[in-house]
């Protein structure tokens, strides 16, 4: 099946010099549309080859946003402060998957139920975070704040002469943009290697992968850690684009986001998941600007066509539309 591949060159190096061609704003809105690929791709590795339908990734992105708050407020703007603060998000995000994926997978949860339970975790996370507006809730300096969200998290920065390179605007573009390269090598040459085959072969057939001596749990508790791992990251580097994270960021509507992305996207394919997602992303944007009340239901609208009509996305088929034409030109001439 043909699949929009970003395993070339050339589009990654289209992406590279585009703030060459935008403005700050322009470029810092890219970012923002690139910040959600990560969680996007970490799905599509668990559902489309995996075989795991999780609607848990935004729980793992505000598991990981709150971390860099709680701990940059704590400790500071300081290069080693932001990037500790960075890496201790993503170990919060991991440990809270390897928890949940251990009681879903060793405790023999399948099919609609991993659904269920991901998006059950997920709405308790935002109705208890939700709470928090009391003055109590506060972690040495940092103030929960309720559904108001936490805000006033410093950028990363890096280390440049007495002072400090703050990575903001097209720095952190180009800092987000190596991320998403670097996680897209690194699933492709987990869906190549041995752990990927034998991935495939228990999303086609479980029972079939077992009698023949796979361990299916360990494999399917790796992909979902590492799929909300990254899940986790675009939860860090969200908080850190926009200094602030909210409740909402959890809700019912942000964990449907990313099953849409990746189902309209083509969820067999990490390459189209990682464009399909920036695009859609970049079109909810537009109509929050020009016409609010129609992105949801617009990406409902998408959702449905794709499901009916495009069963594996809407990027695959497109992809496939010159075999078409070459198939349809034969026919004619034949004719």
């Amino acid at each position: 099946m043909p699949t929009l591949n970003l395993s070339r060159p050339a589009p990654w190096g289209a992406a590279f010099l585009l703030p060459l061609l935008l403005d700050g704003t322009a470029t810092g809105n890219l970012a923002y549309c690139l910040v959600w690929a990560f969680s996007a791709l970490g799905l599509a590795l668990m559902w489309g080859h995996g075989g795991i339908l999780s609607f848990g990734q935004t729980a793992f992105f505000g598991v990981s946003g709150y971390t860099y708050g709680i701990a940059t407020l704590n400790w500071g703007d300081s290069w080693g402060a932001t990037w500790g603060g960075l890496a201790l998000s993503l170990a919060a995000s991991v440990a809270v998957a390897f928890a949940l994926g251990y009681m879903i997978f060793y405790g023999r949860i399948k099919g609609v139920f991993v659904g269920i339970l991901t998006l059950s975790v997920t709405l308790v996370l935002e109705t208890f975070m939700a709470q928090t507006a009391g003055p109590q809730w506060v972690v040495g300096e940092a103030r929960l704040n309720g559904y108001n969200g936490m805000s006033g998290m410093p950028p990363l920065s890096l280390p440049w002469g007495d002072g400090a390179y703050v990575l903001e605007g097209v720095p952190f573009y180009y800092l987000v943009l190596t991320l998403l390269l670097l996680a897209y090598l690194a699933a492709r040459l987990l869906l190549r290697s041995s752990f990927g085959l034998t991935l495939a072969a228990i999303r086609e057939n479980p029972q079939r992968a077992e009698m023949l001596g796979v361990d299916i749990r360990r494999h399917q508790m790796l992909v979902f850690v590492f799929g909300c791992a990254l899940a986790g990251l675009s939860g860090s580097l969200y908080t850190i684009w926009g200094s602030y994270i909210t409740p909402s960021a959890m809700g019912l509507t942000a964990a449907a986001m990313p099953v849409i992305w990746v189902a309209t996207s083509g969820r067999a394919s990490i390459g189209g998941v990682i464009l399909g997602t920036a695009a859609l992303v970049w079109l909810s944007q537009w109509l929050a600007v020009y016409g609010s009340q129609y992105a949801l239901i617009l990406m409902g609208v998408i959702l449905l066509i794709v499901v009916l009509a495009m069963p594996q996305g809407l990027l695959p088929w497109l992809a496939r539309l010159p075999e078409h034409a070459k198939g349809a030109g034969r026919k004619g001439s034949r004719a």
